[in-house]
């Protein structure tokens, strides 16, 4: 029989992707998500969609009683901003929600659960592109309760008291973009933001003054990382960074999107405002570790990704 693998946000962007990969894999597929920000006609065809939230332990027992063999756990509240504006609620979603989670592997005897950690945790490094070994720096509400979620994650599986085998490995995600991220929500990606302005005729707004940069990753290159790890006897306790190791300038990112709808940053709104709080400056992966036990590393390069984002939200409309 197949094995069953349960993607908490499974109806959201990355874990709509990991659910495809899986179906294609070979495994059945139980995407829980409360529709916060996802929707469930994100999902491919096959995959058995389920309305609960991970907050709420009865709903994930319902679940888990379907016979889980592997947890991939996506679902959070991912804005930085929103996590400034409702602490409680940001603590709530990313730590207890992956508590609770946790309670249920172990309740359910799960063996196998992948966690998706940020990179926001490194907050400012010295060194770029930054390792794994680098020391967490959060500088954000966010990146606290992911850092605090991927610690209760690592130490849940060094329990000795738990009486089976319960392994465990953190994702460390950069800036991932690509088909089905949210056109319209403000608080997600920035590419996705900004081609959403630009499809609406929107100024684009751009914190700072857009020579910040982020390493943006595509996603299809994160879903593989994901399931390539999901069976690899050496992910297991590892921690693994997935971007590509090159910075792309937030102006930069503006210019592909204005030149691939005809226009620059002269002909068309483009406003600066200051920066956000919890804004980082800099960042970029280190891919060494996920190179070297995975064997993975990135494959589609940024133009191309981009391009190909662009074609899926102008077939959008």
């Amino acid at each position: 029989m197949a094995r069953r693998v349960l993607i908490t946000g499974g109806a959201g962007f990355i874990g709509s992707h990991l659910a495809e990969g899986l179906l294609a894999a070979g495994f059945e597929v139980v995407a829980l998500d409360n529709e916060a920000t996802g929707n469930r006609a994100n999902l491919p065809a096959g995959a058995d969609f389920v309305r609960g939230d991970v907050r709420d332990a009865a709903a994930l027992d319902a679940v888990f009683g379907r016979g889980i063999d592997a947890v991939f756990h996506i679902a959070g509240q991912a804005s930085i901003r929103v996590s400034f504006a409702d602490p409680a609620g940001d603590l709530e979603v990313n730590t207890l929600g992956t508590i609770r989670v946790l309670e249920a592997c172990l309740r359910h005897r799960v063996p196998r659960l992948l966690f998706a950690s940020s990179m926001t945790i490194y907050g400012s490094q010295p060194i770029t592109p930054t390792p794994e070994t680098a020391p967490p720096d959060p500088i954000s509400y966010y990146a606290i309760t992911k850092l605090a979620a991927e610690r209760y994650v690592h130490a849940t599986a060094l329990r000795p008291d738990l009486g089976f085998g319960f392994h465990v490995t953190s994702f460390r995600m950069f800036n991932v973009y690509g088909p089905r991220q949210s056109l319209t929500n403000a608080y997600q990606g920035v590419f996705a933001i900004f081609l959403g302005n630009v499809l609406r005729g929107e100024p684009i707004t751009i914190y700072s003054d857009g020579e910040q940069a982020r390493d943006f990753v595509h996603v299809s290159d994160v879903a593989r990382a994901w399931i390539t790890a999901l069976d690899h006897p050496a992910a297991a306790g590892q921690v693994f960074n997935l971007g590509t190791g090159v910075p792309t300038r937030v102006n930069t990112l503006a210019d592909i999107v204005l030149r691939a709808f005809g226009h620059t940053r002269d002909t068309y709104p483009v406003i600066y405002k200051p920066a956000h709080a919890g804004d980082m400056r800099l960042s970029a992966a280190d891919v060494s570790r996920a190179r070297g036990v995975l064997g993975w590393q990135p494959q589609v390069g940024i133009e191309e990704g981009m391009a190909e984002t662009i074609a899926w939200a102008r077939s959008r409309g």
